[in-house]
């Protein structure tokens, strides 16, 4: 079965992505946004985006980005503005899929509207959990590159444990961190203490921010808060991994000249040929 597909946009992940959806039989693929890049993709079709048909399409794959809530595409490989008004999805194919990293309200909104199947590729357990190690080994890089000490011994406080967060805590502990993890949930703690880390309720972190080398983030919300930060030592450092705008309140730790990073996306930074196979092969199991 032959499949008509545009991708538009994306980064460095995308390179694999593409190169692994020409491995499938009967792809007819299009890029948008792609115009900068040194080296093309041989047999495939680098389109301005107002050459591309969407009634022909089958497939639409948008950046992990997905759009703004104006509809406007960030396209790393290209000069090119991109923007997709409402008309322009409601001319796709009743059958066509969308597929993006996460979602804005702008692309629920249309999607809805015109009754077109969108997939938030990173919502997907499957995908969270696989990206989860580039994440952590980001996470590690970036401690080593900002710390003047060894992971090993060092005081590590992670704060959630989600997908990303319980792959952190196992790593970090795998090269010698004492790690403690940060969470609400009474069955979370239990299997934090069975994990031999040192289990934490969330409302509690600010009593123990004295002891911390390192914090990682991984929770959405305010948590790493004025009052956890006035009580961390000057030579800790924060590494918040959550969406944007993050979890920390990175104006205070400033003040206290404490470094906090705000780390999106470490997948796509740290090792795009993987992350990008992660995505390719979520959307061949659909296709």
């Amino acid at each position: 079965m032959s499949h008509t597909i545009a991708v538009i946009g994306g980064d460095a992940r995308y390179l694999e992505l593409i190169r692994q959806l020409q491995a499938i039989p009967g792809a007819n693929i299009n890029l948008v946004g792609f115009d900068k890049l040194e080296q093309g993709f041989t047999g495939l079709k680098q389109l301005e985006f107002s050459e591309l048909k969407p009634e022909e399409l089958d497939v639409l794959i948008l950046p992990i980005t997905g759009t703004d809530n104006t509809g406007n595409v960030e396209t790393v490989f290209s000069h090119e503005t991109i923007h997709i008004a409402p008309e322009w999805f409601g001319k796709l194919k009743d059958t066509a899929i969308i597929f993006t990293g996460i979602s804005s309200d702008y692309l629920k909104k249309v999607t809805t509207e015109e009754d077109i199947s969108l997939i938030p590729l990173l919502n997907r357990d499957d995908v969270a959990i696989y990206n989860s190690i580039p994440t952590a080994e980001g996470s590690i890089m970036m401690a080593i590159e900002h710390t003047d000490y060894t992971i090993h011994g060092s005081r590590v406080m992670v704060a959630g444990f989600g997908r990303v967060g319980k792959t952190i805590a196992n790593k970090f502990a795998a090269l010698g961190a004492k790690v403690s993890v940060a969470t609400k949930s009474s069955a979370e703690l239990a299997r934090i203490s069975e994990m031999a880390l040192t289990a934490i309720h969330l409302d509690k972190m600010a009593d123990y921010a004295n002891e911390y080398d390192v914090v990682i983030n991984t929770i959405p919300a305010a948590v790493i808060d004025r009052k956890t930060i006035q009580h961390l030592p000057t030579h800790a450092i924060i590494i918040d991994l959550a969406s944007k705008p993050g979890g920390t309140d990175f104006d205070y730790a400033k003040q206290r000249g404490i470094k906090a990073i705000l780390a999106r996306s470490l997948p796509g930074i740290v090792a795009p040929k993987t992350s990008g196979r992660i995505l390719a092969d979520v959307i061949k199991q659909f296709l």
